[in-house]
């Protein structure tokens, strides 16, 4: 049942991408080269991040993270969880990765691409690591960072209340599939919910300091799960 389950969600993934090809929603030739490069040298991925534009920034703040681990980014600014999973077949699932990182959200409940809806957003990030898993690929889900406001979108309000409400679903589950997951949020928060003074510009994005708080957690995670010391 189950396979028969992620064979049709394969089926519209792969109509959802057909239909989308003439403006890329998905900006799927964002990686298409350097997917290809990989796949050509036959280079073995030992972790993909899958995520937004705060995975794509931590790969330009701290590239020696990722090139000194094995590690590969993809992330994309903007996106939120569904054009995660339109992509996470190119991105992440032909890479063959032993493990993925899935940190998807933020843009959700900012409402980047509509209305934003928590049960469509658990749905898309499952779907995700449902994905990885059949494909023999191991998964560790990451919490969405704090975040007080949008400095985009202004009008959209209780942002700490929905990121919590995310996070403690995206837990709860993990927990319950025996997945690992991964909590920057607690490590990253002040007293209200927003991100901690010093480690991001714009109450969003981290700098620097940001991702030296989240580097050991999610190499502490990534060696438990693929049993390294």
């Amino acid at each position: 049942m189950k396979s028969s389950i992620l064979l049709a969600i394969a089926l519209l993934l792969s109509e959802l991408i057909n239909a989308q090809s003439a403006v890329d929603f998905a900006n799927l030739a964002k990686y298409k080269d350097d997917n290809t490069t990989i796949l050509n040298a036959k280079k073995k991925v030992d972790v993909v991040f899958i995520g937004n534009s705060i995975t794509e920034g931590w790969v330009k703040s701290h590239p020696e993270f990722f090139s000194e681990n094995n590690y590969i980014g993809r992330g994309i600014g903007g996106q939120t969880s569904s054009q995660m999973l339109l992509r996470f077949q190119n991105d992440v699932v032909a890479l063959k990765p032993k493990l993925v990182i899935i940190n998807a959200g933020t843009n959700d409940i900012a409402q980047n691409t509509g209305t934003y809806d928590q049960d469509f957003t658990f749905s898309n990030i499952k779907a995700m690591a449902d994905i990885a898993r059949i494909n023999g690929i191991k998964v560790i889900i990451a919490s969405v960072l704090p975040a007080a406001s949008f400095p985009w979108r202004k009008e959209i309000t209780e942002i700490p209340q929905k990121v919590d409400a995310l996070n403690n679903r995206l837990r709860q589950y993990s927990h319950s599939n025996k997945l690992v997951f991964v909590d920057y949020n607690t490590a990253m928060r002040d007293s209200k919910g927003g991100m901690r003074e010093g480690l991001s510009k714009d109450g969003i994005h981290p700098e620097s300091a940001g991702y030296s708080i989240m580097e050991p957690l999610i190499k502490s995670a990534i060696h438990k799960v693929l049993g390294k010391k």
